[in-house]
């Protein structure tokens, strides 16, 4: 099993709920990192992955969607210095206890997921992705996990659609006709989750819907012919919001299997790293307890939860 964290999300997530008077010896806050390193030692501990990577947002509203449609996740303020300045030393205590890491300017962290996942799977690795974001469950396969860590819930690949709305094979067409107000991607005017969800139940993809749109009167809906008038209108906008809801599996990473396998931690840099940040011994005692675990590198002892309906 391999273990692929959206880090970003729990780098936000720590901003926000982590204590504000954490910094180090020059004032600068840690919160957010503190909170991270806590997670992921944490994670570490708990399921001692022998293969693991997380990766990270970098393309600061400058990455190939942008290009595509500038409106692309422009309803975000952009994060302040001094969290991107914590995401820098997130990756660095990554490094720290053994963990690959990964970013880009041009991809997103949901891309090189992607691409990490569809690598090892063609390995013949399974892969469990620790995030919250709806937009990776579209990578989720027969022998995959979507792991919502901080729910503690988890979700099989027969579990995605009623969690999400759609399968994963349709989670990018779902969200480019329903639209994802969270990335600033319009839909169809008139198509919400549940008309999509009927849509693509019954037409399976964008290719087919458009190609059969004559067909809309025959299906259970209220204003069948408006909406198929809608769709045509809006057909080009659909494809190009599809290019912003898939996940791309092709970012250039130099890394396969081989490069996520966990090295162990560096028990010293931690403490190093630690000092310089201000933080006390629980981070350094948690990193000597991993380097010193038996199940090191030899096997994954998380379990599954009970599968969440």
């Amino acid at each position: 099993m391999v273990y692929l964290i959206d880090a970003s999300v729990y780098v936000f997530r720590a901003w926000h709920a982590w204590r504000v008077d954490l910094a180090d010896a020059d004032g600068n806050p840690t919160h957010a990192l503190y909170g991270f390193a806590r997670f992921l030692g944490e994670l570490l501990e708990r399921c001692s992955p022998h293969h693991v990577a997380a990766a990270f947002d970098e393309s600061h509203g400058r990455g190939l969607r942008q290009r595509l449609f500038p409106a692309y996740k422009s309803n975000r303020e952009p994060a302040p210095l001094a969290l991107r300045r914590q995401f820098a030393l997130c990756r660095q205590f990554c490094r720290a206890l053994g963990v690959a890491e990964f970013a880009s300017e041009e991809y997103e962290a949901d891309d090189l997921i992607g691409t990490l996942a569809t690598r090892c799977r063609d390995e013949g690795l399974a892969v469990t992705i620790v995030s919250c974001d709806k937009d990776l469950a579209q990578l989720i396969g027969p022998r995959d996990v979507f792991w919502d860590y901080a729910l503690a819930r988890e979700y099989r690949y027969e579990q995605i659609a009623a969690r999400f709305g759609a399968v994963p094979e349709r989670m990018a067409d779902y969200l480019a006709l329903c639209g994802d107000g969270v990335d600033n991607v319009p839909g169809v005017p008139g198509i919400g989750r549940k008309t999509a969800a009927l849509l693509l139940d019954n037409f399976d993809s964008l290719e087919t819907l458009f190609a059969s749109l004559d067909r809309l009167g025959q299906l259970p809906l209220r204003g069948a012919q408006r909406l198929a008038s809608q769709l045509r209108e809006h057909r080009a906008a659909v494809y190009l919001a599809r290019l912003l809801t898939r996940i791309r599996c092709d970012a250039p990473l130099a890394a396969g299997s081989a490069e996520l396998v966990r090295r162990a931690p560096d028990a010293a840099a931690v403490a190093a790293f630690c000092a310089a940040q201000g933080f006390g011994p629980a981070l350094v005692r948690l990193a000597e307890r991993l380097a010193a675990d038996q199940f090191f590198g030899t096997q994954t002892r998380h379990q599954p939860l009970a599968l969440t309906s």
